[in-house]
């Protein structure tokens, strides 16, 4: 695996709006860091430029700005993280200025969302969800394996649509997530899809991978164990992906539960901790 020649790209602007993007040959300073996880907390990234235009900076004051972050190796720059930025503070470091950013994956489609939807016959739970991401805009993906069921009584609600994907998969046995700005559906502590990634000391693993134990979630489920393992820049490798470990501390299959991505284009760490639990 390639793991030099550091490069990221950083856009920012209102949608359908003209923004602006930082980035490739002649990049300004970057840091930043992500945290994802599979739950329906929305992910978070932490992003800090130098030496950013004031006109730069007029875009990421503006109400309802969009960033979406690139990072990897040469051309190879997955995508990081896309959304709605939440604050913005800009200081002066030494001889330079330095903007820090917060953005909300979802943010916009989450606090704006109302929706009302009645149901008076029959109605199955995934043209329910399908009807819900149409009503926040966002582009839905159903696992692999997720299975539905009818209402047999209809269905009616009025409210916030993050509520309606509460009761909705509840009935079905499935959870939600935003992840990148789409509309996650999946059964319950299981992978999104059946690809499965490899990390091993030559495709980037690094460090000595931590055993760890989620408690329990309730007195009728049991705990989790998994392994907090650190590996080179490589966001392909998201949650609720299927993973596969071959080292000499630990080898097996399990699911991305959540990833920590750091990165600095000019000093400190490039890379990922993904949180892996048995599958």
């Amino acid at each position: 695996m390639q793991n030099f020649n550091r490069r990221y790209s950083f856009a920012a602007g209102k949608a359908g709006e003209t923004g602006f993007e930082v980035g490739g040959d002649n990049a300004l300073h970057i840091s930043f860091a992500i945290q994802k996880a599979d739950t329906e907390s929305q992910n978070t990234a932490k992003i800090t430029l130098w030496n950013l235009s004031p006109a730069q900076l007029a875009v990421l004051n503006e109400k309802d700005c969009i960033v979406l972050l690139k990072a990897g190796y040469g051309s190879q720059l997955p995508l990081l993280f896309t959304g709605a930025v939440s604050f913005v503070q800009t200081s002066i470091d030494g001889a330079d200025r330095m903007t820090e950013i917060e953005a909300v994956d979802g943010r916009i489609e989450i606090r704006d969302s109302y929706i009302s939807v009645g149901y008076t016959d029959i109605i199955n739970t995934k043209k329910i969800i399908e009807d819900v991401a149409a009503e926040m805009g966002l582009t839905l993906v159903f696992s692999y394996n997720a299975a539905f069921v009818d209402l047999p009584n209809g269905f009616a609600f009025v409210g916030p649509a993050k509520n309606a994907l509460d009761k909705i998969c509840a009935a079905s046995g499935l959870v939600w997530s935003i992840q990148n700005g789409i509309l996650q559906i999946k059964m319950q502590k299981d992978t999104l899809t059946q690809e499965v990634f490899l990390l091993t000391p030559e495709s980037g693993l690094i460090n000595i991978p931590k055993k760890v134990t989620l408690a329990a979630e309730n007195s009728e489920s049991k705990n989790q164990t998994g392994w907090d393992v650190d590996y080179l820049m490589n966001a392909a490798i998201g949650v609720d992906d299927f993973v596969r470990v071959e080292s000499k501390f630990v080898s097996g299959n399990f699911r991305v539960y959540s990833v920590e991505i750091e990165g600095d284009n000019l000093e400190g760490v490039w890379q990922c901790t993904a949180r892996l639990l048995e599958v």
